[in-house]
């Protein structure tokens, strides 16, 4: 019994695995504990392994090709097509060890550990950032309560608190002067810890070669840089830009039939944090795009024209994807072409 194609469901405690041979015939059903795991796949000849591409798939992926396996990552949406009846841990393994077969299939690149350590300070960034903000709108909320409205936004919450603390016309009882100035403080630890990831966030952009060559686009600073070279993995996993610009949900969705092309809005797939960073560039972009000569900016400028300005900054934002694909895969410097170079 020879298994070539093996498919494997991770969990917390309790894996399920699927085999088959050379000619697709399933050879192998096996439930094993998660201590167990790597003993068994360290006895298995190597074999070509399918996981799904979430939690704990990045270090399992590492672990088995360290053993000689071929690992390949799908996400879950391309594996369900395959399953057959109930949804189960036996049948979920079936269906990857299909999937994993089918010569069309698109696969997740494998992250190595610094990539992962680098994508762990954003999303931890990302929760300090969201743990502001419902500061920020339940001391606004709390305020209000008084008749005291302060504006949208952490900038305008800074500028008034102190003020509202330091009136005592404004008819805030001493109690809630009390509490608000707890949240205050626990406002401006939040605000310190934002200020040391942002610091971090730059010194491994400075760190970082591919980082370095991705900041010398335009739009793409130390946040968006570090976040495309920890979450891309191996930039050969595309074929293309436009591979990776889909695979940030920056194209549009397709619903063509008959020869006739139907085109919608982008699809929001994949990467959501990376995608709004792009977009959120680009807006920044197209505020100064007038000041700028070379190429894209010519482009750009002649799409605001004619197209709304948020569908300007989207395809902007797949534009710079593209970029970023092309300089990490090809290992080239960023350089913006002049309309001379273009008309030569």
């Amino acid at each position: 019994m020879k298994i070539t194609r093996v498919g494997l469901d991770i969990a917390k405690q309790i894996f399920e695995v699927h085999g088959v041979n050379e000619h697709g015939v399933a050879r192998l059903h096996k439930t094993l504990p998660r201590a167990k795991v790597l003993e068994y796949f360290a006895q298995l000849p190597p074999c070509l392994v399918g996981m799904e591409a979430c939690g704990g798939a990045h270090y399992w992926a590492r672990e088995l090709a360290a053993l000689g396996h071929t690992v390949r990552l799908m996400a879950a949406q391309f594996v369900i097509p395959y399953r057959k009846r109930g949804k189960n841990d036996a049948n979920d393994a079936e269906a990857i060890c299909e999937a994993v077969g089918r010569p069309n299939m698109h696969f997740v690149a494998a992250k190595s550990p610094e990539q992962q350590a680098m994508l762990m300070v954003h999303r931890a960034r990302t929760l300090v950032v969201a743990n502001r903000t419902a500061q920020v709108n339940q001391i606004r909320g709390l305020l209000s309560e008084f008749g005291l409205v302060v504006p949208t936004g952490v900038a305008s919450l800074r500028r008034q608190l102190p003020r509202i603390l330091e009136d005592a016309e404004n008819g805030l009882p001493d109690l809630a002067r009390e509490v608000l100035s707890g949240l205050r403080e626990q406002l401006r630890e939040l605000d310190r810890h934002v200020a040391r990831y942002d610091l971090k966030i730059r010194t491994l952009a400075q760190e970082s070669e591919p980082a370095r060559r991705l900041m010398q686009i335009a739009a793409i600073g130390p946040q968006t840089a570090t976040a495309i070279v920890a979450s891309m993995g191996d930039p050969g996993v595309f074929q293309s830009g436009r591979n990776y610009a889909a695979s940030l949900g920056l194209t549009p969705r397709q619903h063509s039939s008959g020869g006739k092309a139907r085109l919608g809005a982008i699809t929001k797939q994949g990467d959501r944090y990376v995608r709004t960073l792009l977009v959120h560039g680009a807006r920044a972009y197209l505020r100064v795009v007038d000041k700028k000569t070379d190429a894209k900016s010519a482009w750009v400028r002649r799409l605001k024209e004619r197209r709304h300005v948020n569908v300007a900054a989207v395809a902007l934002a797949a534009k710079h994807a593209r970029i970023a694909w092309a300089l990490l895969a090809k290992g080239r410097e960023y350089r913006p072409v002049q309309p001379e170079d273009r008309a030569a």
